[in-house]
């Protein structure tokens, strides 16, 4: 080779070189137009910002920080998770797997699909991580994976999406079968991609699967623990998930989302006392998010947990605790980001609070305090008032009222249709049949009333709550017990109350229901049973004259 040839060859290699560091090194311009969140890293939990131990391999610099970012995505912390990756972008443009994390960071699989500025900041990230030749392949496959999720997003519908993400998810599991990391993103994305409809749990087992095989190994790992408990959410699996679901808050402590999250499962078993404590910490934690966060006004993940706090102090017959987080609630104006958990809390507490008392006066004339929410965008939240009020009225002889709030309903539920949201739809369904039943049985039309709150009973049956609520506003199986208590067929209620209690273990108004209707049907032995579980379930503090019926039962029989 002369010199004139390799003079040639060697301006050849760099230029290849120059043209690889180019496309590994995408502009400022490009990264700009992500918007990406940035800041310091917001903790409220121990010194040390705790999130669990685990390990993440990519060819990208700073190890440790992107570890720390998907220890934040695995516990569902996803804006402090960007600003991690963000953080590596800055350092790192070149690094593909952080734009990966941002795309992840905007998927959320179980809370609400994303919304467009989500998704268009998360399509931007995966296109420019596709742009950048320096991936080895399994980072390549991770990001054509994300990438599955977010192609086509503007036509092709969420729950599609979902269920492409998960092939994909199982092709990466199969092709690198072990990378730890592969298989919990994989049960995390089966967990998303599961039917609501489906009661053989087909997905969520076989993610329990996968989880519980790394689980002895990496008992501190966050995802491990963390999907665990969202894989066995449902009233037929909640048992498999205990140990998890009070290991969490130990693994996680900095996380708000690590300290609310067992309730879950106390709530599915009907553990009011670990409820409560998981969610005063949680929310005291979001509180101090959203102070040190700088926020207008409070953060969203505060008003999940009062939700769930409610909600189980009224399980325990806590009415003047439950009062005083209900006057809180009434006093909050701001919340960020405003998205459908924030609306469902503003809805459901003040209806829990009437209806679980059966203050039926209360409900006709339910009303929400903040009245500037825009409830055409949140039409299944805006239900849950309407059901409210509709057995308010039926409640107080309001037959007119009644109709106006069954039709409200009817119109909700038909908008839900249109928006193709199947499973919101099928809520509200759920509501309207109660409705009608209710209103059928003021009229004295006994036998149609049952068979349609068989209908709603049944259907609920088929149907799990969302993981947004602790539980339906009231159980349409538990209102069926009601309605046969007031038609005085108490041997029927106590079956039904019985089948109720399975899937909603230890709720105050089942208990009482069951001993009344035991009571009613002259077994005092079954009564005086379903009474002392409902003392040691509520505790003393309770002054609801239920609880003072059960107690003089039980001190004039046993």
């Amino acid at each position: 080779m002369d010199a004139r040839q390799a003079c040639l060859v060697f301006c050849s290699i760099l230029l290849v070189s120059s043209c690889k560091e180019e496309n590994s090194s995408p502009s400022k311009e490009k990264i700009s137009e992500m918007d990406l969140r940035r800041g310091e890293l917001i903790s409220c939990g121990p010194p040390g910002k705790e999130f669990g131990t685990m390990d993440f391999t990519t060819s990208c610099g700073d190890k440790e920080k992107f570890t720390l970012a998907v220890k934040l995505l695995h516990s569902f912390e996803y804006e402090e998770s960007e600003k991690v990756f963000a953080g590596i972008i800055d350092k790192y443009p070149g690094c593909a797997m952080a734009y990966w994390g941002v795309a992840m960071s905007n998927f959320h699989p179980l809370w609400a699909p994303p919304t467009e500025p989500e998704l268009k900041k998360g399509s931007k990230a995966i296109e420019i991580a596709k742009s950048i030749s320096s991936t080895t392949g399994r980072e390549s496959a991770y990001i054509d994976a994300i990438a599955v999720f977010y192609k086509d997003w503007p036509t092709t519908d969420h729950r599609s999406r979902c269920l492409a993400y998960e092939k994909a998810m199982e092709a990466l599991n199969v092709k690198y079968p072990d990378d730890k990391e592969t298989a919990i993103f994989y049960a995390l994305a089966l967990t998303a991609a599961a039917d609501p409809a489906d009661k053989t749990f087909q997905k969520q087992k076989k993610a329990g699967t996968l989880l519980n095989a790394l689980y002895p190994n990496e008992p501190d790992h966050p995802g491990i623990v963390h999907y665990i408990i969202h894989t066995y959410d449902y009233p037929e699996l909640a048992e498999l998930a205990l140990p998890a679901a009070r290991k969490y808050a130990s693994v996680a402590p900095s996380s708000a989302h690590a300290l609310h999250m067992p309730s879950h499962i106390f709530t599915r078993l009907g553990l009011w006392d670990e409820c409560i404590s998981s969610n005063l910490v949680s929310v005291s934690s979001a509180k101090c998010y959203a102070e040190t966060a700088g926020l207008k006004g409070h953060w969203d993940e505060e008003m999940h947990g009062l939700d769930y706090l409610v909600y189980a102090y009224l399980q325990k017959g806590d009415n003047e605790k439950a009062q005083q987080q209900y006057d809180y609630l009434k006093t909050i104006r701001d919340v960020e980001p405003f998205n459908f958990k924030v609306a469902y809390a503003f809805a459901a507490i003040p209806a829990r609070f009437a209806l679980e008392n059966k203050n039926w006066s209360a409900a006709a004339e339910l009303k929400s305090h903040k009245k500037d929410i825009a409830w055409d965008k949140f039409p299944w939240q805006e239900a849950i008032t309407h059901f409210a009020r509709l057995l308010g009225a039926v409640h107080t002889n309001q037959p007119a009222m009644a109709s106006v709030e069954l039709n409200k309903l009817k119109d909700i539920h038909t908008a839900l249709l249109k928006q193709k949201d199947e499973y919101k739809a099928r809520q509200v369904k759920i509501q309207l049949k109660t409705g009608e039943a209710w209103i059928k049985q003021s009229e004295g039309k006994n036998e149609e009333a049952l068979t349609l709150m068989k209908a709603a009973a049944d259907l609920e049956d088929k149907t799990e709550k969302a993981s947004v609520t602790p539980g339906e506003v009231l159980p349409a199986e538990e209102l069926l017990g009601d309605m046969l208590m007031v038609m005085k067929r108490p041997a029927e209620a106590l079956v039904v109350y019985e089948d109720n209690l399975k899937k909603h273990p230890n709720r105050f108004n089942g208990l009482y229901g069951a001993g009344l209707a035991a009571e009613r049907s002259g077994s005092a032995e079954k009564a005086g049973g379903y009474y002392s579980l409902l003392m040691k379930s509520a505790g003393s503090l309770s002054k609801r004259p239920e609880f003072e019926h059960a107690k003089t039962f039980l001190m004039s029989r046993f």
